[in-house]
C-alpha cells in the first residue's frame, strides 16, 4: 500500500498533480484511490467525473471520492456534543449559543483524515492519493491528530477517573449532569481513533509531495512547509516544479525563463536531495483522466513515482558518554526561529510559530536537558540523567 499526500500554495496545480499521479497509476495496473480533503471540491473538476462521498470508479482501476466530514462528525462527535449542551442548557446558555460552544475545532479536517485512515485500513487499494487543501490548511490538518492525542490522553484517564468515583456526589453538589458511559465511550474511542491516524500519516509507505511553481513567493513557502512537515514528523519525498516555461520564443516569453531558471536552482539548492520533478506549462489545460495520465509520464519522466523510498530520519535517541541526545531533523529551519522548553515530561519546540509538544520516552523523562544545538539541519539536544529520579524509579543508576 501506498499512500500519497500532495499540498502546496493555492493555485500552483496541486489538484492537477494528484489527480495525474492518480491517473498514471491506474493506467499501470494500480487499483488506486484519489481523494480530496480539500473544501474546493476541484478534484472532480480535474478529472471531469462527479465526486461523491464514497469511492465511486471513473476509469478502469481509478476511483474518486470527494470526503463528506459531516457524517462523520455526526457519528464520532455526537454523544460528546450532546453532553456538553445538556451541561451549557443546565447553566443558563440558550441553545444556539451552546450548539456554536461544542462545535469542534477543525472538525472537518479531524474527520477527513479518519476516512483517509479508513480507507487506506481497508485493504482495497494499491496506492490512495490524496489531495490536500493549500498548505495553511494542510498543516493544521497533519498537526490535529498528535495535538489532540495529547490533550486527549492527559485529559481523559483522570476523567474516567473522577466520574466513576464521585458521580453519586458530585451529580448532586454542582447540579450539573455528568458524563454517562456512553460520553466516556465515545471520548476513548476518538482517542484510539487519532493514534491511528497518526499511525497511518507517519507509516513509511506514506510520503508528502510539495508541488510549487517557480515564484519566489511559492518557494519561500515551499521551504517553510517542508521544515514544518518535518516538524510534525511527516516525510516528504518529492517537489514537482509546475508550470515550467520550455525555451523559445518571444522576449516576454524568454524573460520568464529566465526568472524561473534562477527560480529552479533556488529549488535544486533548497530541497536537495529530495527529487525535484519538472512540470511543463501545457498548451492546454490537462482535464480527464487521459491527458492527467500523459501529463504524469512527462512529469516524471520515467521515475517510478510509487516506488517507497529510505524513510528520513526526522526523530532519533542515541546514547552518549554523559547521557542521552535526541535529534530532529528540521530542513531549512533558522535557528534563531527554534524554541525549545521542557514541561514535565514533554518536550514543546516550536519553529516559526509552528509548535509541537513531545511526549518524551520513559528514559528521557528521568533526565534534565543540559544543553541544544543545531546544526546540520538538525537540533540535537542532550539529556543526563537525574540520579535522584532514576534511583527512585529504578532502585539503581544508569
Amino acid at each position: 500500500m501506498r499512500v500519497l499526500l500532495f499540498t502546496g500554495k493555492g493555485g500552483v496545480g496541486k489538484t492537477t498533480t494528484a489527480a495525474a499521479t492518480a491517473a498514471m497509476a491506474a493506467q499501470g495496473g494500480l487499483k488506486t484511490l484519489v481523494l480530496s480533503t480539500d473544501s474546493a471540491h476541484s478534484l472532480g473538476d480535474a478529472l471531469d467525473v462527479e465526486a461523491g462521498a464514497e469511492p465511486t470508479e471513473c476509469a478502469a482501476g481509478l476511483f474518486v471520492q470527494q470526503v463528506d466530514a459531516e457524517a462523520r462528525l455526526v457519528a464520532s462527535w455526537g454523544d460528546i456534543q450532546s453532553y456538553l449542551l445538556s451541561v451549557l442548557e443546565t447553566s443558563g446558555l440558550d441553545r444556539l449559543r451552546a450548539e456554536e460552544l461544542t462545535v469542534l475545532p477543525g472538525a472537518e479536517e479531524i474527520f477527513a483524515l479518519l476516512e483517509v485512515r479508513d480507507q487506506v485500513r481497508s485493504g482495497r487499494w494499491d496506492v490512495v492519493v490524496v489531495d490536500c487543501a493549500p498548505t495553511a490548511e494542510t498543516l493544521r490538518l497533519l498537526a490535529l491528530p498528535e495535538a489532540l492525542e495529547w490533550y486527549l490522553s492527559k485529559l481523559y484517564p483522570v476523567e474516567r477517573r473522577v466520574v466513576r468515583a464521585l458521580r453519586p456526589m458530585l451529580g448532586q453538589a454542582v447540579g450539573l449532569p455528568l458524563p454517562h458511559q456512553s460520553v466516556l465511550d465515545a471520548a476513548d474511542s476518538l482517542h484510539q481513533e487519532l493514534l491511528g491516524v497518526q499511525e497511518v500519516l507517519q507509516a513509511d509507505t506514506t510520503s508528502v509531495r510539495l508541488v510549487l511553481t517557480p515564484e519566489s513567493v511559492v518557494v519561500a513557502e515551499a521551504r517553510r512547509m517542508l521544515t514544518s512537515l518535518a516538524l510534525y514528523g511527516y516525510r516528504v519525498d518529492a517537489v514537482i516544479a509546475n508550470r515550467v516555461f520550455p525555451s523559445g520564443g518571444d522576449a516576454w516569453r524568454e524573460g520568464w525563463v529566465a526568472a524561473q531558471r534562477e527560480q529552479l536552482a533556488n529549488v535544486s539548492d533548497s530541497f536537495a536531495p529530495l527529487p525535484i520533478h519538472q512540470a511543463l506549462f501545457q498548451a492546454a489545460e490537462p482535464v480527464g483522466v487521459p491527458s492527467l495520465a500523459e501529463f504524469a509520464k512527462a512529469t516524471y519522466a520515467g521515475s517510478d513515482p510509487f516506488a517507497v523510498t529510505s524513510p528520513q530520519d526526522l526523530l532519533g535517541v542515541t546514547r552518549t558518554a554523559h547521557g542521552f541526545e535526541m535529534s530532529v531533523g528540521l530542513p531549512l529551519a533558522d535557528r534563531r526561529d527554534i524554541d525549545l522548553t521542557r514541561v514535565g515530561d514533554d518536550l514543546v519546540l516550536s519553529v516559526s510559530g509552528r509548535r509541537r509538544v513531545m511526549a518524551l520516552p520513559s528514559a528521557l523523562r528521568r533526565c534534565t536537558v543540559s544543553g541544544a544545538k543545531f546544526e546540520d539541519d538538525r537540533l540535537r539536544i542532550a539529556f543526563v540523567p537525574d540520579r535522584t529520579l532514576w534511583s527512585e524509579r529504578n532502585g539503581a543508576h544508569p
